[in-house]
């Protein structure tokens, strides 16, 4: 037993290396004075940390797919291939961290400490394959993203936001729990390798009580993604948190929601039947909500940061709408969806933070002028922008061009009109930013001291992957043609 556990390990050496790196960080910053701001061993030893875990995911990638920890744990392409998005998503936000001035300089080395854990949480749950790992990987992501959001103490806006976090996070789990509870009653196991076998022989009652025991489990997921109807702490709490925080939401939490979403579908309702109808005609119906939702509410905003929430919304809502077709055509959509919204959102939320470090709000007035003074910035972010819009050529419009093949593919043409036309209507807001950039004269001609030299070529190197992935994006696409959901 010991050298098979011993075993194992050697196949979870990133989640390992990011335990290493935390309790090492840990150590490290209690070595530096409180006066010291800008401890730069510190910030090094999280880049080579995360640097090695990504090197380690790739060696993971070329790995056979297979089960560890008594099949509690699955490391396949598929997961693999979401981790490397969220610790690219980390290494973004950590290097945004140290630029912005949203976080007390006194507090920035526990930023990176609690993302590392909460990246940690995220892993787990995107290789959970149990319900009680799924259900620590998401209380692991949960309880320190409620630190997170709370992390300017002395903001009351950063304390409403980490308090209402707390609230939905705590109800969403406990109903979460109630739900996998009544599962566990039905099938007699946790294991989800056991439960597809089950699932397929239930009696008619037997399903009549698993479906809202499914539909009450789905909470807890749907609410991580920020999804409708369990968005509505999603606005409130990255406009209140610190940027670089709303940054990583955006990208980690949401991904690992999305992993285990697209593992529990494609593992229990992969066969035909009544349970299979219900499940994918709830996740259409969410889907079409929560992208109408999320960007409707977008149109009116005046604050760009909530308005990229409510952006993060419809994303969630585009992504969903790859899992309904059940195939593999689906996931490998949603992998390239991840991998492109990766670049597109901690580019814009770059920009973003700089402009909003000089001004002391993220109005989109600030924007005005922006190509007069600073033109590769304005560049830059009017292509993130025409990519979050989904206009070609750039990998936003692959991205949503996969998803909707996937849906007419297989005939959920009602769900790609919807798609199609809230992509219409994302453009009035994604534009009005473009807009105020490139055809209104600029407010002042004031420097913004961080678009230095080099922070300019760092923003630039994260927008070249949103075009690089539009041009060349059947090469991605073959990397994500592996990513299968590994079952057993």
């Amino acid at each position: 037993m010991h050298l098979t556990y011993l075993a194992n390990i050697g196949h979870y050496i990133p989640e390992m290396l990011l335990v290493v790196l935390m309790v090492g960080l840990i150590i490290l910053e209690a070595t530096y004075k409180e006066s010291e701001k800008n401890r730069p061993y510190f910030y090094i030893t999280t880049y080579i940390g995360l640097a090695a875990t990504f090197i380690a995911l790739l060696v993971n990638l070329k790995a056979l797919p297979l089960t560890i920890f008594t099949n509690s744990m699955t490391i396949d392409p598929f997961s693999t291939l979401m981790k490397m998005i969220m610790v690219l998503g980390t290494f973004g936000a950590v290097y945004l961290s140290k630029i912005n001035r949203d976080i007390y300089d006194s507090l920035k080395s526990e930023y990176v400490i609690i993302s590392v854990g909460v990246l940690i949480g995220g892993m787990i749950l995107a290789s959970a394959n149990n319900m009680l790992m799924l259900y620590i990987g998401i209380e692991t992501l949960s309880i320190l993203s409620y630190v997170l959001a709370s992390l300017s103490k002395n903001n009351d806006r950063s304390s409403e936001a980490g308090l209402k976090y707390v609230l939905y996070g705590g109800i969403s789990a406990g109903i979460m729990l109630f739900g996998m509870s009544h599962i566990f009653g039905i099938v007699g196991t946790i294991q989800f390798s056991e439960m597809i076998t089950v699932l397929p022989t239930l009696e008619a009652w037997k399903i009549a009580v698993i479906m809202p025991s499914f539909l009450l489990f789905f909470v807890g997921i749907g609410y991580k993604i920020a999804c409708v109807p369990f968005h509505m702490w999603s606005p409130d709490v990255y406009e209140g948190s610190p940027l670089p925080v709303t940054a990583f939401f955006s990208i980690v939490p949401k991904i690992a929601g999305i992993a285990v979403l697209v593992r529990v579908t494609m593992m229990f309702f992969g066969h035909t039947g009544p349970m299979q109808i219900g499940w994918i005609g709830l996740l259409s119906i969410i889907s079409a909500l929560t992208m109408t939702v999320g960007n409707v509410s977008a149109i009116n905003q005046k604050s760009v940061k909530r308005m990229l929430a409510y952006s993060s919304i419809s994303h969630a809502g585009v992504m969903m709408a790859g899992l309904v077709v059940l195939s593999e055509i689906g996931v490998r959509s949603i992998v390239f969806y991840g991998i492109t919204y990766l670049f597109m959102t901690v580019a814009a939320f770059y920009i973003l933070g700089i402009v909003q470090d000089k001004y002391n709000n993220d109005h989109f007035e600030r924007f005005t002028g922006l190509i007069y003074r600073y033109p590769m910035m304005a560049i830059m972010m009017t292509i993130v922008m025409f990519s979050l819009t989904g206009i070609p050529p750039f990998s936003g419009f692959v991205a949503k061009f996969n998803i909707l093949y996937a849906l007419i593919s297989k005939k959920h043409f009602a769900l790609a009109i919807i798609l199609g036309f809230n992509s219409i209507v994302s453009a009035y807001y994604y534009l009005k930013i473009v807009r105020l950039m490139i055809l209104k004269k600029q407010e002042s001609d004031e420097t913004i001291s961080h678009f230095g030299f080099l922070n300019q070529m760092i923003i630039t190197a994260m927008t070249v992957p949103v075009i690089f992935l539009g041009i060349f994006w059947e090469r991605v696409m073959m990397l994500a043609q592996g990513a299968n959901i590994f079952i057993k």
